[in-house]
């Protein structure tokens, strides 16, 4: 009895780990065909380490807050296969307003954001790549609930944060992602940190910075229990000083575009300090 108890769990090991190869293999594939502009972001970016700490595998049904143009779509959509799914969640409606500077054309734009994303992210998929739907966060369909295995919030907290004390955007994003999960699913964050003896109205959003400490409680209070937190992704080199935004560095590098010495010294920064979260939504 007692050897055949071994042999099975030996197997489940080798299986176990059989699965992890090929994940990690399946994962360096997708990275290494995505563009080299892309790919120059790898080092400030670590997108295998992240995901890996995340925990996203092929398969799964991700909600990735704040697509954009993409960068993380593209890469999820092979890596998480015919299987999977990938849901984009943009920003409310009501949101962009605030911003002071888009224009009547580009709201008018974002009424049929969910369409027009899912049309764009449907031309960047392959044969094999995963599915594609999308909502606007505080508004998603009650189809969607319990549907996720994870959720990523990569740079996309901030603004939310920002904004929250003109309409909960924030607590809707998290009550959204609270809800999308299935009993036990993940929420990875990546942010941009702001130092701990930084001002609160500096790290309130509006300059791009986040403290850990206010992650992680708005993320407790939407239920989350934080499961784990890595360093991959800090940046010792970034230190803000109180007037200063997130988005003078690269790849923005908003503060230089005609000031060649400037934008030498930030690109010698590199991209922004940022912390890197794993929690979880209790499975009960």
């Amino acid at each position: 009895m007692l050897k055949n108890t071994l042999i099975l769990i030996s197997a489940c090991l080798l299986s176990t780990s059989a699965f992890a190869s090929d994940t990690e293999s399946g994962l360096k594939q997708v990275l290494a065909a995505q563009q080299e502009a892309v790919q120059a972001r790898y080092v400030f970016r670590r997108p295998a380490e992240t995901l890996a700490f995340i925990g996203i595998e092929p398969g799964m049904t991700v909600m990735e807050g704040l697509p954009g143009g993409g960068w993380y779509s593209k890469i999820l959509l092979p890596y998480l296969g015919d299987g999977g799914h990938l849901i984009g969640a943009d920003y409310a409606l009501s949101m962009f307003p605030l911003f002071g500077f888009f224009g009547e054309e580009d709201l008018k734009a974002k009424e049929t954001w969910v369409a027009d994303w899912t049309e764009k992210a449907n031309g960047w998929r392959a044969e094999n790549d995963a599915g594609v739907t999308a909502f606007v966060m505080g508004s998603m369909p009650d189809e969607m609930k319990g549907t996720a295995d994870a959720v990523l919030f990569i740079r996309a907290l901030h603004n939310v944060a920002r904004f929250e004390g003109k309409g909960g955007y924030l607590t809707a994003a998290l009550a959204d992602a609270y809800n999308i999960l299935k009993p036990g699913g993940v929420v990875g964050v990546v942010q941009h940190e702001a130092r701990a003896d930084m001002a609160d109205d500096f790290a309130n959003g509006s300059h791009g910075y986040l403290k850990e400490s206010f992650v992680i409680a708005a993320m407790e209070k939407a239920g989350f229990v934080l499961e784990a937190s890595s360093d991959m992704n800090n940046n010792p080199a970034d230190m803000p000083t109180a007037d200063d935004i997130v988005w003078r560095l690269p790849p923005s590098l908003a503060t230089s575009k005609k000031d060649d010495e400037l934008k030498a010294k930030m690109n010698a920064v590199g991209e922004s300090n940022r912390m890197t979260l794993r929690f979880r939504k209790p499975a009960q």
